[in-house]
């Protein structure tokens, strides 16, 4: 484990021996360790902040808790320090490990899944490809195929419902105003920074349970792990001396009842309908009526089916249907115009002579099989950028909902315009390529689009690094050329579509209430 250690604020004695007894102990981690920290802001008023489901913080109701100085309360105050005292290295290590933020494990939880899951199906002895059964998701092929806009889709509804219940958790914490148990008995050892936050319901419950309904639906083959995290996490919770036992449960139930409500939009958002396969033959032959003269075709042996071909179908977030047609990329040059021939000469020069650095990018944003893909990528930046800002938890949701929303709609919109134009890459002429070959038309280029809509969102959040985003955004899109997947065009529309796309969740977020 590296020593160089994050935005860490005012930790206890305790938590900083076993800190340094976690590091002693474990080598594998390239990245900065993630710790708990005291907020910048607690984000007192987010109780008013503007729900995505939701109608209002106070749809769900949460009961009042009993009071501090109740004989109830009293015996849940001894209850923690019991289990406080004792603990073992694995407790500890879960503390440590849960401390540093509940909306930022849960991300990091599901994108390893996404990883986890992202392996297309192989071809059978018939020479087809069966597809993922959503009743049996364990059997071979797993289900789900975590592609692009699949684990686009499951970060957006997982940070959706985990901001909505946090919004609604903190109309209740300031309604109720129970402070931390380690405020009102300061016999009892918090274990991670305390702040003014009010304790119930608690916000780690409220997360832990949304994101555990909605990753269920989203990854089956995974309710047991799911559950099991969810059970450490709440454990830690009171290992830390951060939370009673009501506080716990008063969080579960809401989190719960959040994300059910954000999973009824999820089952009618057409999403259902993503991989109808009936629809490409019209998708052409409406192609070729706009003048493309040569369609995309799998380069694949045997023909692989094109990769959810009605995604472009499935609802958005931050814009309409209408405003999804209009906001499409107009027509890209056509196979034998001067400019096409341009873009492919430009390619094959790349093929023949590339360079190291070109390779290195190229490599580094593949973000292929096996991977968490480009969403995954930026909502992993997104995270560390929340975390190293000191943001509270339901800021750091807000922020995830934002890119995840923007993601979702990168995927829809960008997915639109592929089956709509329905144009062949670069491997329909020769040109061959090392970092994996997309089951799917050119135009526009996934990367570019996804990584535009990120870094719009995300320099709007934090402007002071807007150029860094920018630059990654610019260069994810580039190494698309450079791996030799997507000609020019592909990748520069691409980008300005994101752009766009990442505007609408701005507009989205400036109106939130939020103050940013």
């Amino acid at each position: 484990m590296m020593k160089r250690f994050s935005t860490i604020f005012k930790y206890s004695s305790l938590a900083v021996v076993w800190l340094m007894g976690v590091a002693a102990c474990d080598k594998t981690i390239e990245e900065p360790q993630r710790l708990g920290y005291l907020p910048v802001s607690v984000d007192d008023k987010a109780g008013t902040w503007k729900t995505y489901i939701l109608a209002s913080s106070s749809e769900i109701t949460v009961p009042a808790p009993t009071a501090v100085a109740s004989a109830e309360y009293v015996a849940e105050l001894a209850a923690l320090k019991g289990l406080t005292a004792n603990l073992s290295q694995e407790q500890k290590e879960a503390v440590v490990y849960w401390g540093a933020g509940a909306v930022y494990r849960w991300n990091e939880i599901a994108r390893e899944l996404a990883a986890r899951y992202n392996i297309p199906p192989a071809s059978n002895a018939d020479g087809k490809y069966p597809v993922p059964d959503a009743a049996n998701p364990l059997a071979d092929p797993k289900y789900p195929f975590a592609n692009p806009p699949y684990t686009a889709r499951a970060l957006a509804y997982l940070s959706v419902a985990q901001y909505d219940a946090l919004v609604s958790a903190w109309n209740y914490k300031y309604k109720y105003k129970r402070a931390a148990p380690s405020k009102v008995d300061t016999s009892i050892p918090a274990a991670l920074p305390v702040s003014a936050l009010p304790s119930y319901p608690s916000e780690d419950a409220v997360v832990a349970a949304a994101s555990v309904v909605i990753l269920k639906a989203m990854f089956p083959g995974e309710v047991l792990y799911l559950e099991a995290k969810m059970k450490e996490h709440l454990a830690s919770r009171q290992w830390a001396g951060m939370n009673v036992t009501s506080d716990l449960t008063a969080g579960a139930d809401l989190g719960h009842a959040v994300a059910a409500k954000v999973m009824g939009r999820a089952k009618t958002d057409g999403m259902g309908a993503a991989n109808n396969q009936a629809l490409t033959a019209g998708m052409i032959e409406a192609a070729k009526s706009r003048g493309i003269k040569e369609p995309w075709i799998s380069q694949e042996v045997p023909l692989r089916p094109p990769m959810l071909p009605n995604y472009g179908a499935v609802q958005t977030w931050n814009f309409d249907k209408t405003t999804l047609a209009q906001i499409r990329p107009a027509m890209p040059y056509v196979v034998g115009s001067s400019e096409w021939q341009k873009e492919l000469d430009e390619l094959k020069a790349i093929q023949k002579k590339q360079t190291r650095e070109q390779a290195r990018i190229a490599n580094y944003w593949a973000d292929g099989a096996g991977s968490y893909t480009p969403p995954g990528h930026w909502h992993r930046a997104a995270a560390n950028a929340a975390h190293e800002a000191g943001f509270s938890e339901v800021r750091m949701a807000r922020t995830l909902a934002l890119v995840g929303t923007a993601e979702m709609d990168a995927g829809i919109a960008c997915w639109d315009t592929k089956y709509f134009y329905y144009t062949p890459r670069p491997q329909q002429f020769g040109v061959k390529t090392s970092v994996g070959l997309p089951n799917f038309p050119s135009y526009t280029s996934g990367h570019s689009t996804f990584s535009a809509a990120a870094a719009t969102v995300l320099a709007s959040i934090f402007p002071e690094q807007a150029d860094k985003f920018n630059a990654q955004a610019l260069e994810a899109s580039s190494s698309r050329i450079y791996g030799l997947i997507h000609f020019r065009v592909d990748c520069e529309m691409g980008l300005k579509h994101g752009k766009v796309i990442g505007d609408y969740a701005i507009a989205r977020g400036k109106a939130d209430g939020s103050g940013l």
